[in-house]
């Protein structure tokens, strides 16, 4: 049975409440619980226990493996049952039931001990063994056992199990075989003395010589023995126990242990006998019963260990309870007069204790809080115990933190919008490789959105939807799941009307739609021409009125236009312009999706391009690229390791050149002074012009002349190895940079995490340089996806934090966030200026360990962060339009529309196929 924490799991049994009303209620509805079998009366009680049984915390009570939850440590212990069972031979397993049955030991270790000298020597018919023959182990098999006389003599007239019998060389009725080895409770020396197993012989046939073990193996090493083996192959001889052996696979201590401890019980009752489990007992012919004898014996063991701990108890804890009580009687009288005496005493002795107390506790505070005083902060710390004084503000430390926009977002403040809108993007050009997709900007994806008319057409509109479309045709879909779900709305709050039209109306229009979805050829070279069509047969089979709340509005706007009267479309203007959920009107036409998409609000486009996007992030291609790019992850890690041994080896060995240049110039000035000094010995003197330079002064002079130009050699050398180095050097920190740029991409392909959180737990995003997006271009142009930093709310886990505190936090972040400036729980703001991030990573304090993560990462990006958002800035300056310079003509307004940057872009990634 599976454990946890060192103890048996137990199943739960039945309620009081259940048993009764299985008799009174069998038609009670219950919850079951298939893999156990437990019942249960109520959901929370079913659904607590499968908790339970799912945690990683249970072992398996044979392997001992951990880690495992209830059904796997279950599985586990089968497992190695059967695979036990399997191995233990079946002549053996009647005889060791028999010899454990009743048997009263404390350790199921003594239990094993016993068994296995009794029939480590003893071998039964038709078991396999090892017979050794001239040095060489044959496998055989045992056909008959020829008991020694005194046991033949000594044979039981009762009839026994075939197992336990054999032919007796005196006649042939069957005669029991290792009876007396059965019986635990006669020594090992008794038993072998009345059935020594030593004088059994056995009849063994030896087996074939493919049946042979290691055959295939050692088949080139014995060729020069396939005589000798030939001559045994087959042939019947009589042995004895001296030369047969068992495979350790099938009879050894452990596997031995395992078989009783899976086939045998014990009750926790002190003495209690170990007995073999019903079911395995009735089919090995094992005794379920008592026998008196046996009982009555185990009762005796049971007292007498009973009797045993009471003595040992009585010795340690006194005298009998009566007695003890007539003693505490007596005492009590002598000691009730002395109790009044001393009375007043000890309570005037608690007095004195408690005022001592109280006075100590007074003084350990007073020194606690001197010692906290004097205590030197070490940072950096918890954000939150950082406080600014006046030697920081006197440094240029902000207390104030610049405001993020919150109107600057792409959908202001809706919240929930703008990270439907980030978490679509982010998706689309992170994943543009298995997707077959160009990245694109962020403003580009927020134009196509935008994008009001039919003509021109939107590539990116519809390469975003036709590549997602063509992504979830590899989804488990359930066909017509949005009908279904429609209908099942109607069903529950009744057929009410939304726009105009009823839902049997809408699953009418939809019924007719989409069918042939996951087969329509959208391709490039047409300008995936239906993907309108497409996209909402694609919703009908995957999406629900509960994974897509906003369903059925979206259907009804992608399906039915407004009458004549109200379909006069004020969104005609040459540019999109932000859209806003339109006025109540009422729709009734059915018209195709194609002609009704450009009328659909912002806000429902972001839905439905987010809802794709979750379906497709379990799509095969999505998988197959993140589990390649953590593949690709950990190469980039060991050459990241590898780069950065390389660079400082060469760092050591710039070190030891500096080194020694450095020792050859002091050196150097010294000998420049001798071969100065030495060349102005050349000069004549005027006064001994004719005296000639001795031999040795001219050899030891030129022997310095020839060291230094070897010096400077060398020196020349060094300087060109060091250059060399240095060069070495700049490659690979050029190499870090790209693979800090190349673990950037594939990590923001697996998981895509904040730069780092404020004191606040405010949360700053950059999502650049992430998947298919490149922060450099071709020729080392800068290049950019949002440009900008984005700011988010702390999460209601970390503002559950911040209210804990004993501060008042809502007045700090008032103070140091503005009333504007502060963010609730995941609602969005952004830094679109260089100038108001710089002053935001100005006013992050490094002192405080999550701003000084934060600082960290902005400081390492900012050759990334700051050129993007300055390009920006430069294409939305140039993108402007200038409002004496706009043409008013209608026949020029496509025109207009066609320089738009979103309008311009293309997919070079579609596959041609597609």
């Amino acid at each position: 049975m599976p454990t946890c924490r060192r103890k048996r799991v137990l199943l739960t049994e039945p309620s009081p409440a259940l048993l009764d009303a299985l008799k009174n209620d069998p038609n009670r509805e219950v919850f079951y619980l298939a893999e156990t079998g437990e019942i249960f009366e109520h959901y929370e009680a079913y659904v607590a226990r499968m908790s339970f049984y799912r945690l990683k915390q249970f072992q398996c009570e044979v392997t001992g493996k951990s880690g495992l939850d209830y059904f796997q440590a279950l599985e586990s212990e089968r497992q190695e049952a059967r695979t036990m069972h399997s191995r233990f031979p079946d002549q053996l397993k009647a005889a060791v039931l028999k010899a454990v049955q009743w048997q009263v030991m404390g350790r199921l270790d003594h239990l094993v001990e016993a068994v296995y000298d009794r029939f480590k020597d003893r071998y039964y018919p038709d078991e396999k063994v090892y017979v050794d023959i001239a040095g060489e182990k044959y496998l055989a098999r045992v056909s008959q056992v020829f008991p020694p006389k005194a046991v033949v003599a000594a044979r039981s007239p009762l009839p026994v199990a075939s197992s336990s019998t054999a032919s007796s060389p005196l006649s042939d009725e069957p005669v029991e075989i290792h009876k007396i080895a059965e019986d635990l409770k006669m020594s090992v020396k008794d038993s072998i003395s009345l059935d020594d197993p030593t004088k059994y012989i056995y009849r063994v046939r030896v087996l074939e010589e493919e049946k042979q073990p290691g055959f295939g193996r050692n088949h080139e090493k014995s060729k020069g023995k396939e005589a000798s083996r030939e001559q045994y192959t087959g042939a019947t001889i009589d042995v004895q126990s001296q030369i047969m052996s068992r495979d350790r696979l099938t009879f050894s201590k452990s596997i031995l242990r395992r078989f009783i401890r899976d086939c045998v019980d014990r009750d926790a009752a002190v003495a209690s006998p170990w007995t073999v489990k019903p079911a395995i007992a009735a089919r090995y012919g094992v005794s379920s019963i008592m026998p008196d004898d046996i009982r009555k014996g185990v009762e005796t063991l049971k007292k007498g260990e009973i009797d045993k701990r009471k003595k040992v108890w009585e010795d340690k804890e006194g005298p009998a309870a009566k007695k003890r009580k007539q003693m505490a009687e007596e005492k009590a009288e002598k000691e009730k007069a002395i109790a009044m005496a001393v009375a007043e005493q000890r309570q005037r002795e608690e007095r004195e204790r408690m005022e001592q107390q109280l006075k100590a506790k007074e003084d350990n505070d007073r020194l606690a809080a001197e010692k906290k005083k004097k205590k030197p902060v070490r940072y950096p710390t918890e954000d939150l115990d950082v406080v600014l004084n006046d030697k920081d503000k006197k440094a240029g430390m902000k207390v104030k933190r610049p405001v993020p926009s919150k109107l600057g977002m792409p959908f202001g403040e809706d919240h929930e919008t703008n990270a439907a809108f980030l978490m679509s993007w982010n998706f689309l050009v992170v994943y543009g490789l298995p997707l077959h997709m160009s990245s694109f900007t962020m403003d580009d994806f927020e134009g196509a959105l935008r994008h009001s008319v039919i003509e021109p057409h939107c590539q990116l509109l519809a390469e975003i939807h036709a590549t997602l479309i063509y992504n979830l045709r590899t989804v488990p879909f359930n066909r017509h799941s949005a009908i279904m779900s429609l209908v099942n709305l109607k069903e529950e709050n009744g057929d009410d009307e939304l726009l105009g039209i009823t839902i049997d109306q809408l699953t009418g229009a939809m019924a007719e739609v989409g069918n042939n979805w996951e087969r329509a050829p959208l391709r490039h070279a047409e300008g995936r021409d239906g993907w309108e069509e497409s996209m909402v047969g694609c919703l009908k089979d995957h999406a629900t009125v509960e994974n897509f709340p906003r369903l059925r509005e979206v259907l009804t706007r992608l399906l039915f236009a407004p009458d004549q009267v109200q379909s006069a479309d004020p969104s005609s203007s040459t540019a999109p312009t932000p859209s806003t959920s339109p006025g109540p009107i009422r729709l009734v036409t059915p018209t195709a999706p194609g002609e009704l998409y450009h009328k659909l609000p912002p806000k429902d486009r972001v839905a439905i391009v987010s809802f794709m996007c979750n379906l497709a992030v379990s799509s095969k291609a999505i998988h197959a690229h993140m589990e390649q790019c953590e593949e690709q992850l950990t190469a980039l890690r060991k050459e990241k390791i590898e780069v950065n041994r390389t660079k400082k080896q060469y760092l050591e060995e710039m070190a030891v050149l500096q080194a020694e240049t450095a020792k050859a110039n002091g050196n150097g000035e010294e000998d420049v002074v001798m071969q100065d000094l030495s060349d102005l010995s050349d000069v004549p003197n005027s006064d001994t012009e004719a005296a000639p330079r001795p031999a040795a002064t001219r050899r030891t002079a030129a022997k310095e002349r020839e060291a230094a130009r070897a010096r400077a050699t060398s020196l020349k050398q060094a300087a060109a190895e060091h250059r060399r180095l240095d060069e070495e050097v700049n490659k690979l920190e050029r190499r870090l940079e790209g693979i800090e740029r190349e673990f950037r991409k594939l990590l923001g392909s697996v998981r895509v995490k904040p730069l780092g959180r404020d004191r606040f737990y405010n949360r700053v995003w950059w999502f650049d340089g992430m998947g298919a997006a490149s922060l450099i271009g071709s020729g080392g142009t800068v290049q950019y996806g949002t440009g900008r930093i984005f700011v988010q709310g702390a999460s209601e886990f970390d503002v559950d934090l911040l209210r804990r505190r004993d501060e008042n936090i809502d007045e700090r972040r008032r103070i140091e966030e503005g009333p504007e400036g502060t963010l609730g729980a995941n609602e969005w703001a952004v830094f679109n200026d260089l100038e108001e991030l710089q002053e935001f990573v100005a006013w992050l304090n490094p002192k405080g360990v999550r701003e000084l993560a934060l600082k960290n990462a902005l400081t390492k990006w900012w050759n990334h962060i700051a050129p993007g958002m300055r390009r920006r800035a430069a294409d939305l300056s140039a993108n402007a339009k200038i409002p004496e310079a706009r043409r008013s003509a209608r026949k020029h307004a496509g025109a207009e529309l066609l320089r738009e940057p979103y309008m311009q872009w293309t997919n070079r990634k579609a596959v041609n196929a597609s």
